[in-house]
């Protein structure tokens, strides 16, 4: 008889999730889906609030990519009102995207993927973390740990926070970065580049070692959507550019048309929508976003050792690499022109200018500010009466944009592994690899409002027999029988 197979949890992913494998009466894979079952709100609650509110507001929809969400939503708000910030606020605002990227893409590279690029997929589960990381790789471990701390100290002083930041407002930042604050963040800085070039040499040899593991998630063949800068890679600023499945341009659009190109779909199974390229339609408009798509969209990084990495990669494929498990070594990619990119930053002088913020006056209109999250583009879209109380809020996140794709790898990597309806631990784990390519964060996509997991608790007495259980589920609600 046919039966299912359940992955629930999904772990090493941001958020909650399950996976359904449905088998046909020879134990083969007929049909395999992700889901996202949390309830979605941040949209509907933050209507009648303030719009200067939402920079403060929205950064609570994840701890991980809060600053994302903080300067979209400022983005959103100077477009609302009309106004351009001045050069010294740009430049605090991309230094305090870019120390986001670099904490973002150590946390995944190093305590979420390395233990199945480096320790092996079929290593024992309580090995398969972070902590059989360290006891591996001390040394190792240690330059993801050193990155961490670098990022979230270079976020706490340009945003006000390590975690939530504050800075970014309307018009601009609520401060201009100090000279002694500069020379504080160069000193660090330097050293994260080392750290970066190692980590891509550690990735690029995992991936040479397990070329013909990641063969075999291969199958998903999309469009890509990412921000350009005239073909420059860019994190905070640019147009949307989608190109289709050979690397031919479809589309390059400014942030405010966003909506005449990227539709949403949503499903029954799953409370996370499926953004796909109008033009093509759904399903046959899915896209993917994020690193692989931002190396694919772009043909210069624009910092020397990130171009060289980046001609490297490009040469895997004559038209975009779509490998799915090439995600790991495109972000690794990333993290190193972050890292560079801080640099320069920080050694132009102009980035302590006093001018850090434009005046303006409150209107009625609406705002969309878009910006490259670590996971890919993020869309906050605004409309405000003349009071600025905000009327209708729309937010796209990068999880969203890939939602699609992660079904399609999902099954494709369950096709490849999963035989004769065998549900050992390790030909599981494959299926959560491929989820964990995206690094998706489910709290973002689903805007979370649950409590966490449903839980039981069984109370049993010194002989093992059950006296009480306590069930609470995926809101929080209790009971006791």
């Amino acid at each position: 008889m046919s039966k299912e197979i359940t992955i629930k949890p999904v772990t090493r992913i941001e958020g909650h999730a399950k996976v359904t494998l449905q088998l046909d009466d020879a134990g083969e894979v007929t049909e395999a889906r992700f889901h996202v079952m949390e309830l979605r709100g941040f949209e509907k609650f933050m209507e009648g609030r303030m719009f200067w509110e939402a920079p403060l507001i929205t950064p609570r929809i994840c701890g991980i990519c809060s600053v994302s969400h903080h300067l979209a939503a400022a983005k959103a708000c100077d477009d609302l009102l009309g106004v351009d910030i001045p050069p010294a606020a740009k430049l605090q605002r991309e230094l305090l995207h870019e120390g986001e990227i670099i904490g973002d893409h150590a946390l995944h590279l190093y305590f979420l993927a390395a233990p199945d690029l480096l320790l092996g997929p079929d290593a024992p589960p309580e090995q398969r973390n972070v902590v059989g990381l360290i006891a591996a790789d001390p040394d190792l471990a240690g330059r993801g740990v050193a990155l961490r701390k670098i990022a979230q100290n270079l976020v706490e002083v340009v945003g006000g926070r390590s975690t939530h930041p504050v800075t970014a407002i309307p018009g601009g930042m609520s401060k201009p970065l100090s000279y002694n604050e500069r020379q504080e963040l160069l000193a660090q800085v330097h050293v994260a580049v080392d750290h970066a070039r190692v980590t891509l040499d550690v990735i690029r040899a995992a991936g040479e070692k397990h070329a013909d593991l990641f063969a075999k998630m291969d199958g998903v063949v999309t469009p890509f959507v990412a921000l350009t800068d005239n073909g420059n890679f860019a994190f905070y600023d640019g147009t949307v550019k989608v190109i289709d499945s050979e690397g031919a341009a479809l589309a390059e659009f400014a942030p405010a048309a966003y909506a005449d190109y990227i539709g949403e779909h949503a499903e029954d199974w799953s409370y996370m929508k499926f953004p796909y390229f109008k033009a093509l339609g759904y399903p046959d408009g899915i896209y993917r976003v994020g690193p692989l798509a931002r190396l694919n969209v772009n043909s210069r990084m624009g910092t020397p050792l990130a171009d060289a990495a980046l001609k490297e990669f490009k040469a895997q494929a004559d038209g975009p690499v779509q490998g799915t498990m090439q995600y790991h070594h495109a972000r690794a990619i990333n993290l190193l022109y972050a890292c560079e990119r801080t640099v320069e930053l920080l050694e132009d002088p102009a980035i302590c200018d006093e001018n850090a913020r434009t005046p303006a006056k409150r209107r009625a209109g609406e705002g969309i500010g878009i910006v490259e999250a670590p996971r890919g583009l993020l869309i906050h879209h605004y409309a405000a009466d003349d009071m600025g109380h905000l009327t209708k809020v729309n937010l796209i996140v990068a999880t969203c944009h890939n939602n699609a794709a992660i079904n399609k790898s999902v099954a494709t990597a369950a096709r490849a592994f999963i035989h004769d309806g065998e549900p050992r631990e390790g030909l599981l784990n494959r299926v959560e690899m491929a989820i964990r390519a995206y690094d998706p964060c489910l709290s973002c996509g689903t805007h979370a409002m649950t409590r966490g997991p449903a839980l039981t608790l069984e109370v049993r007495d010194a002989a093992g027999t059950l006296m009480q259980t306590v069930r609470r589920d995926e809101r929080g609600r209790q009971d006791c029988i």
